[in-house]
């Protein structure tokens, strides 16, 4: 099994930064926090959400944050299972790279 290192890998950085707070957090931090990993414009990461979303990976709700509503997004029970797969798939991609690399000095 190859991981694959487009959308998939944007899915899984997207879906393991949200599942860290079970209440969920909203499109700002969650760009941040992506920020702190890869290097990503909101253009990209938006559709990203939408398409989580759209998968039912991800839940939305709206709460009231200083006068103005700030759009949430949680992590679903299909969206923790989607993110299972892709940590195992990660780590075998991870050693096969590693293998690839053990002898690079």
């Amino acid at each position: 099994m190859v991981f694959n290192t487009g959308a998939a890998l944007l899915d899984a950085i997207v879906l393991a930064v949200v599942s860290k707070d079970k209440e969920g957090t909203y499109g700002y931090k969650i760009t941040q926090d992506v920020r702190s990993a890869i290097d990503i414009s909101e253009s990209t990461l938006y559709p990203v959400l939408r398409r989580l979303l759209k998968d039912n990976c991800l839940e939305v709700y709206d709460m009231e944050f200083g006068g103005r509503n700030r759009r949430y997004y949680k992590v679903t029970d299909k969206g923790m299972a989607q993110l299972r797969l892709y940590h195992e798939e990660w780590k075998i991609y991870t050693s096969k790279l590693n293998e690839i690399f053990a002898e690079v000095r």
